[in-house]
């Protein structure tokens, strides 16, 4: 009998892996179009392009987690765990994964700026904060609020970093079309529809999820840590590949780690806001863990400023052993 309901459900499977994937693309897509019309907008009125630019990095490379991870909350408790999965996740494949391939594909990564002096000894903070936040399977308003303060912090270092690094211009890449006086009736426009895009995708990725976790008998939080974070994570794949082509080798990094940082602080921050949040068993018994010693090994590799191919692989390595771990608990019978 129950064999005949898993075949039955399994009908769904094709259906509902449609709607994750194209939910998925749809919403990064839209997050695309969301922070560069902000970023016009921005400088259109006035505001120096500096602070728009590493607020809109800060928080658009997690954008797509941040709206998910909003509407799990909203959506129910039993959805919530997708949150913590979500940041976990992501910032095991952003380390693991990203900077893994990133550092294979440009062999050797030299940095010029010391990222031990504040912005490593930051990331390990963060993740211990969040290590003892959900170590007891609850994430309080007050924790909620602490991740926030984090976000504070990190805001106010970047833009003092960013006022200091000398032309403003030089934090974001913002298209020559952006440097307007005036608003376009476009940008409106396209911030609204972009805007109702992203809630719309990031509504059925959820429900997606959920669906597939009924459908699949794993938990949804083993999709958030594997499938959704690998997709939230190409984008930033992508850009730090597209930085190294382009001689910015020290973005590539610089991305990572930022992203990371946000994740934390805002997308685990700002959903405690909406409701409450569950902490599955898989993530305090695997993900929380792993996050950590990933991240230890990071700041380890970082500590001479350099990456080499060798330590690429080896982060790749750490990426597949996390992600073999996390299936083998799955398929483990409870």
């Amino acid at each position: 009998m129950d064999l005949y309901l898993i075949s039955s459900d399994l009908t769904g499977l094709p259906l509902w892996s449609a709607v994750f994937i194209g939910s998925l693309i749809t919403l990064i897509i839209a997050s695309d179009f969301f922070i560069k019309a902000s970023e016009r907008i921005g400088i259109a009125l006035g505001i120096p392009a500096f602070i728009v630019g590493v607020t809109m990095i800060a928080i658009g490379t997690s954008l797509p987690e941040l709206i998910t991870s909003i509407v799990a909350v909203t959506s129910g408790l039993e959805t919530s765990v997708i949150v913590p999965g979500n940041v976990i996740g992501s910032n095991i494949t952003n380390t693991g994964l990203v900077l893994g391939i990133v550092a294979i594909v440009a062999g050797r990564i030299k940095l010029e700026f010391d990222v031990m002096r504040v912005d490593g000894p930051m990331l390990v903070g963060a993740t211990f904060l969040i290590y003892l936040c959900l170590k007891d399977g609850y994430f309080s308003v007050f924790e909620g609020f602490l991740c926030l303060a984090g976000m504070d912090l990190y805001l106010v270092y970047v833009l003092t970093l960013g006022r200091k690094g000398g032309e403003p211009s030089d934090a974001v890449d913002l298209p020559a079309e952006g440097r307007m006086s005036k608003i376009s009736w476009k940008e409106p426009i396209i911030l609204l529809l972009s805007a109702a895009v992203i809630y719309f995708s990031a509504l059925y990725n959820v429900k997606s999820i959920n669906n597939l976790g009924n459908i699949l008998q794993v938990g949804k939080e083993f999709i958030a840590l594997t499938a959704v974070a690998l997709g939230t994570s190409l984008p930033e794949l992508i850009g730090s590949i597209v930085a190294i082509r382009t001689g910015n080798v020290e973005m590539a990094v610089g991305n990572v780690i930022g992203s990371n940082l946000v994740n934390i602080f805002a997308v685990m921050g700002i959903p405690r806001l909406f409701g409450n949040i569950q902490v599955a068993d898989s993530l305090l018994s695997v993900g929380l863990p792993s996050l950590i010693v990933l991240t230890l090994l990071l700041m380890y590799i970082l500590h001479d400023k350099v990456i080499n191919r060798w330590e690429g692989w080896i982060l790749l390595l750490f990426y597949v052993a996390i992600l073999g771990s996390l299936i083998g608990l799955q398929m483990s019978p409870s």
